[in-house]
C-alpha cells in the first residue's frame, strides 16, 4: 500500500515543554540553506512520494513520517556538514518528545555525521548541542517511560562522538534519587540484570559495563539505601540496584 504524504507533521513541541527553549535555540542557530540531494539512496530506499516533496515543507514543518522514511534508505556516513546541520534542529526536536527518528533504535540517531565533535561546530552551535545533549540527558534520566533505558541515551550521544567520559560525569552528577529511581526503572523491573546495548562500537560496550558495574557506584547505592533518612521506598529500589551491580560486577567475584 502506497504511504500518502498528507500526515499531520506530529512531534512538535508545546511551549511549556521542559526542552523547548533549548530546540528553539538549535533552530535559531542552525539556520543551514535548504540542500538539494537527500545525501542517501535515491530512486530505491525511500518512498517516491516522500522524496519527491522531501525539500517542499519548512524544516519545522518536515513531518516525522518523512523523517522516519529517510532514516530508512541507506548512507554512507558521515553525511555533509551542510546537509546534517539542515536536518539537525528538526531531529532534536524530534528526539525531545520522545519519539524515534530511526526505526531501529534511539542510538543511531545522531552518528550520521560527528555530531558530538566540537572542533565540527561554531561556537554558537556547539553551545546549543551542548545545552541539548545536557537538558535531554537530565530530563530523560528524571523520568522519561519512553521504553529505552539510559544506556540507549548515553550510547546515542557517545556514537555521535560525545566524550564518554563526560557523559558518565554527567551521569554521575545527578542527584542520589534521581539516578537510583532511573537505574531501578532500567534494570530491576522484571528480571534483574544490567542491559548494555548492541549498538555501542569499538569496545564502548565495556567501557559503559565497567561504568555501570563499578566499585563507587554500588557504593553509592549502598550508602544510598541504608541512609536513615532515605524514604523506605527509595531505599529498598537503591538496595536492589546495589545488588544487580553486585551480581554483576567483576571484582565482586574475585
Amino acid at each position: 500500500m502506497t504511504r500518502k504524504t498528507q500526515k499531520p507533521i506530529k512531534a512538535k513541541l508545546a511551549p511549556d515543554h521542559p526542552l523547548f527553549e533549548v530546540i528553539e535555540q538549535a533552530y535559531t542557530v542552525f539556520r543551514y540553506p535548504r540542500p538539494t540531494d537527500t545525501g542517501v539512496c535515491q530512486g530505491c530506499c525511500m518512498y517516491p512520494e516522500i522524496e519527491k516533496d522531501f525539500f517542499n515543507p519548512p524544516i519545522r514543518e518536515l513531518p516525522l513520517h518523512y523523517l522516519n522514511d529517510w532514516f530508512f534508505a541507506a548512507c554512507d556516513p558521515p553525511l555533509s556538514k551542510s546537509l546534517w546541520g539542515y536536518f539537525l534542529p528538526r531531529i532534536l526536536e524530534v528526539l525531545a518528545c520522545g519519539e524515534d527518528v530511526a526505526f531501529v533504535g534511539l542510538e543511531v540517531s545522531l552518528s550520521r555525521f560527528p555530531t558530538g565533535d566540537k572542533t565540527q561546530w561554531s561556537k554558537a552551535e556547539w553551545a546549543a548541542l551542548d545545552n541539548f545533549q545536557r537538558q535531554y540527558l537530565a530530563h530523560f534520566a528524571e523520568g522519561s517511560e519512553t521504553g529505552d533505558y539510559l544506556d540507549d541515551v548515553l550510547c546515542m550521544f557517545g556514537q555521535a562522538d560525545w566524550p564518554m567520559d563526560d557523559l558518565f560525569q554527567q551521569v554521575w552528577e545527578m542527584p542520589d534519587e534521581v539516578l537510583a529511581l532511573r537505574l531501578w526503572r532500567d534494570w530491576c523491573v522484571g528480571k534483574a540484570a544490567i542491559l548494555v546495548t548492541a549498538f555501542w562500537d569499538k569496545g564502548r560496550n565495556t567501557n559503559a559495563f565497567n561504568f555501570y558495574t563499578s566499585r563507587k557506584l554500588y557504593e553509592r547505592m549502598e550508602r544510598l539505601a541504608l541512609n536513615d533518612t532515605t524514604p523506605g521506598d527509595l531505599a529498598e529500589k537503591a538496595l536492589a540496584v546495589a545488588s544487580v551491580i553486585q551480581d554483576s560486577a567483576y571484582w565482586a567475584h574475585k
